[in-house]
């Protein structure tokens, strides 16, 4: 795979320059001003970086918006294929992560080479592709999917053609159950939505027998068979400010329940461990990587950034613009 991080220089500022005393908020906010920057946040970051954000959504509306920005500088407070597709849709734009190191286990579960190989084995099919992969792996799709619009765009795709769905098989096994599209699968997975107890539901609606169960379609079906809805980050927020019952048991990564509890705070929402009986969910490993302090780094240095030879990411960009071109408008998916 290439390296598309470009790390900070050796005389770079470290942890060991940020002092005691030194307001890393404030400091944060005089760095977005001075450089004009945008900070972009997932739901999956921790609550202090997504108050800081000038925009948090899932990985659809956060697509929309590095298309979409007027800065020159976007800080994105995500994993490491959200900072590529931004960079691949606002080439001009300094693209900043901070934590180089913040991947995803589908990214890695999916090798170009070994997807190449895939799509090159099966001609005839349209490789319909999840946003959670490399570049590499956009540049050998056809058209590139989130969790929020996966069903509505399979929906869209000719009937007579077979469909190769990669990298996440629960998210493909569950679009191809609303669709009725059969599809080859690539076999992988999110790591904490698979780690997410069924038992530990059950218990919960046994606890709570008024909670609505809330899941994202990376879970498996297990998980699945026992939520009320399914959907998009975006969609399980929506769904537990709206929904009448006042406990929402929640099956994906806990720091979505920030924006919740700031949406509804009259509300209980509970996360889903990976063993019954805990308290906490199951925190994305990647998406905590990236702290406040790293965040502040990355602004001072301008780095890690995220640079791509222009041959990959025109290639990328083409399946990436299909999606967009192919997606509803803001607000009409997952209600």
């Amino acid at each position: 795979m290439i390296n598309t991080i470009v790390l900070p220089q050796p005389d770079a500022h470290t942890a060991n320059d940020i002092g005691d005393a030194q307001d890393l908020r404030a400091e944060i906010h005089r760095l977005r001003r001075q450089n004009n920057a945008v900070i972009l946040a997932h739901y999956y970051q921790t609550g202090e970086i997504q108050d800081l954000a000038d925009f948090v959504g899932d990985s659809l509306d956060l697509s929309r918006r590095a298309a979409e920005t007027t800065a020159d500088v976007i800080v994105f407070c995500g994993v490491r294929f959200m900072a590529e597709v931004a960079k691949i849709l606002s080439p001009d734009r300094t693209v900043l992560l901070p934590d180089a190191n913040a991947g995803c286990t589908l990214e890695e579960a999916c090798r170009p080479e070994d997807f190449g190989a895939f799509r090159e084995s099966r001609p005839d099919h349209i490789a319909v592709t999840y946003i959670n992969c490399s570049a590499e792996v956009k540049a050998l799709s056809d058209v590139i999917v989130t969790s929020s619009n996966a069903e509505h765009i399979v929906r869209s795709l000719p009937a007579d053609r077979p469909i190769l769905f990669a990298p996440d098989r629960h998210l493909g096994s569950y679009i191809s159950r609303k669709t009725g599209r059969e599809m080859t699968l690539w076999p992988g997975s999110c790591v904490v939505h698979v780690s997410l107890s069924e038992q530990a539901v059950m218990e919960l609606k046994a606890q709570y027998p008024g909670a609505a169960v809330a899941a994202h379609p990376e879970c498996p079906e297990d998980i699945l068979k026992h939520a009320d809805h399914v959907g998009s980050t975006r969609s399980i927020l929506n769904f537990g400010v709206t929904s009448p019952a006042q406990e929402i048991i929640v099956a994906t990564e806990p720091n979505l329940i920030h924006q919740m509890k700031k949406a509804a705070p009259q509300k209980r929402f509970l996360p889903v461990p990976a063993v019954p009986g805990e308290k906490s969910g199951v925190l994305c490993p990647f998406m905590a990587l990236n702290t406040l302090e790293k965040l502040y780094l990355a602004m001072v240095n301008g780095a890690p950034r995220v640079e791509m030879p222009e041959d990959l990411r025109a290639a990328a960009k083409h399946p990436l613009e299909r999606m967009l071109e192919m997606s509803p408008p803001l607000g009409t998916l997952n209600p």
